[in-house]
């Protein structure tokens, strides 16, 4: 199976993980990372994202202990459009969070209109953290935690 998944993966932490690994379990991956253009209009709320070149390298060296793990290769590709590289036909499966799983309905429409089968949509659920919050970039950025979803030590309590 061809799985393909995207983002901005700035930084890496264990919600990203988790695709990953799902990924990795139903075939050879194929990441589409943000291009330097494309990733700050990807974000929620505005914050500094590292350049292409830094996240490419730290997502290979994330990628390259699931694709040992598992067997499966791997190739990393970078989007310029929000519906990214799984509007190609060689896809057979997309991997996404539940903020993204609307973007994957619209990439299947875009399938359908042409004439590709549509993929299998693996929606992976959220990783939260250990105040109850989701895991996510921009709360590692902010300080409130790490990648693991650890509260940092002067991060202000959540409401």
């Amino acid at each position: 199976m061809n799985v393909a998944l995207g983002g901005t993966f700035d930084p890496i932490h264990d919600g990203h993980r988790a695709l990953f690994e799902r990924a990795f379990e139903l075939g050879d991956v194929t990441v589409g990372l943000t291009s330097d253009d494309l990733a700050p209009r990807t974000r929620q709320e505005e914050r500094h994202v590292r350049p292409f070149s830094a996240r490419k390298r730290d997502l290979a060296d994330e990628l390259e202990r699931f694709a040992n793990e598992y067997g499966r290769d791997y190739e990393i590709r970078e989007l310029t459009e929000p519906t990214g590289i799984a509007v190609e036909p060689e896809f057979d499966a997309l991997v996404v969070s539940p903020e993204t799983e609307a973007g994957a309905e619209r990439v299947n429409e875009i399938r359908r209109e042409r004439g590709y089968d549509p993929l299998r949509i693996e929606v992976v659920p959220r990783v939260e953290a250990e105040d109850d919050g989701v895991i996510s970039s921009t709360r590692i950025v902010n300080g409130e935690i790490d990648e693991h979803g650890n509260v940092t030590p002067d991060a202000a309590p959540r409401e």
